[in-house]
């Protein structure tokens, strides 16, 4: 009995022991959230008049709840900017932050789901000469109203010319309705295309369709698109994929110079392989060595004046290419007479701010986490993060003039840490709604740009 008074004794000194070094903690029950960063983005996004413009636009919709279009749109704008990564998110995380914006309806997970579904527009069917059939989806209204919401944002202005890019995309995922594509993965291959770090237009295809397929009418749609709100095109650049007649006319026709990267075929190797050898020149690309000439193009014309810029250099191992020989060669078809093939060569290779446009769509803005199972909802949901991301451009361009430490080329993980992640509430003070935030950095100057 003794030893058992002892032991009792022992673990009552330890147990007041462990109390007397626990950490103190005061639980305050209020409304703060540690995202107060994106009141002022929900801010920016009213003043801006974009809430005006989507309803506008989209019109009223057809709903006894009460949720219109703006108000969705710019709650599912929030989640994404917050860090969200899926409409789920809304209901498990971001909540109680959302519902603290002063006469901001809140919708379920269901209700931003059926928005995809409602924004959608049926697929349209392309038969290649084979006659294999493929989806295409071209969600035209949606298209329309990101462009809109550049101009409405001054990243794009009406009557000035501006260099289009256009690449292809391959978004893997496992929904019914995902094909097997060349990289032997399944999903859908859609058409993008951009406006230096602005996407322009997203149309989503089936992912086996043949990168050619449709491309001539997919990028017409978008020309005409472009004209109809008075923005024109200076310079189009374009992968191997848009290496065609059909297409080449139709980018010839929309824009003032064009650069297309030209397919490798024995036609062009026999034309390339008459060349003399006092006709390439010697240049310097990166540290690399490179010759290169320019030869009149007429493969698919007799008559137009078009230019091919070929390259060349040493190929590191050339038994492994009977095709080309003891060179590698790179040719981009052009129009452009004046500049050197230097410089049309540098030009050509900026359009890799494409490839680094798809994973920020990829990684940032959602792309890899499609929400629903057919496409033309899915490509309601490219199309609307597409549009975030824009609004992003806008914001940060903003906040980089008064926050040092943020730059116009943030990525947004980096933007959630040092903007968005600050203890913030909304009060009502002096009859009017104040945001209220725990910081000493300048958010009030925001505002001021």
């Amino acid at each position: 009995k003794a030893l058992q008074f002892q032991k009792k004794s022992l673990n009552l000194v330890i147990l007041i022991l462990k109390q007397t070094n626990m950490v103190k903690i005061q639980k305050i029950s209020n409304t703060s959230t540690p995202f107060g960063g994106i009141f002022l983005v929900n801010e920016m996004f009213k003043q801006c008049g974009l809430s005006e413009l989507i309803d506008r636009e989209l019109g009223k919709r057809n709903s006894n709840l009460g949720y219109t279009y703006s108000n969705l749109i710019r709650n599912f704008f929030n989640l994404i900017l917050s860090g969200g990564e899926c409409v789920e998110d809304i209901h498990q995380h971001f909540r109680p932050t959302l519902e603290q914006i002063p006469d901001n309806k809140v919708a379920s997970p269901d209700t931003f789901l059926r928005l995809f579904n409602e924004l959608a527009v049926k697929n349209t069917i392309y038969t290649s000469s084979y006659g294999n059939s493929y989806n295409f989806n071209t969600n035209k209204k949606l298209n329309d109203l990101n462009i809109k919401l550049l101009l409405l944002t001054g990243q794009l202005e009406k009557g000035k010319f501006y260099n289009f890019d256009y690449d292809n995309q391959i978004l893997e995922h496992e929904k019914c309705d995902a094909k097997k594509t060349y990289k032997r993965n399944t999903g859908y291959f859609p058409g993008v295309s951009n406006i230096g770090n602005k996407v322009a237009f997203v149309v989503n295809r089936d992912g086996n369709a043949n990168v050619k397929i449709g491309q001539a009418e997919t990028l017409e749609y978008m020309y005409e698109t472009l004209i109809s709100n008075e923005i024109y095109v200076d310079s189009s650049r374009m992968d191997a994929g848009s290496y065609s007649k059909e297409i080449v006319d139709v980018v010839a026709k929309y824009s003032k110079l064009f650069y297309i990267r030209a397919n490798k075929s024995g036609q062009l190797i026999n034309t390339i392989s008459q060349i003399e050898a006092d006709q390439w020149e010697k240049i310097e690309i990166k540290s690399i060595e490179y010759e290169v000439t320019s030869i009149s193009f007429t493969n698919f014309y007799e008559e137009r004046n078009y230019r091919l810029v070929v390259s060349r250099k040493k190929a590191e191992n050339p038994q492994l290419d009977l095709f080309e020989g003891e060179y590698i060669y790179r040719c981009i078809l052009t129009n452009d007479w004046e500049k050197s093939e230097k410089e049309i060569i540098e030009y050509y290779n900026q359009r890799g701010t494409c490839e680094k446009l798809f994973d920020v769509m990829n990684n940032d803005f959602c792309w890899k986490y499609l929400p629903t199972s057919n496409m033309p909802a899915n490509t309601s949901f490219l199309i609307l993060t597409a549009m975030i991301k824009n609004f992003y451009n806008y914001i940060v361009q903003k906040v980089s003039k008064v926050f040092k430490d943020i730059l116009p080329t943030t990525r947004l993980k980096r933007f959630i840490f040092r903007f968005i992640a600050v203890v913030g509430r909304y009060v009502y003070r002096g009859r009017q709604w104040k945001i209220q935030l725990y910081t000493e950095r300048p958010y009030e100057l925001v505002f001021c740009q």
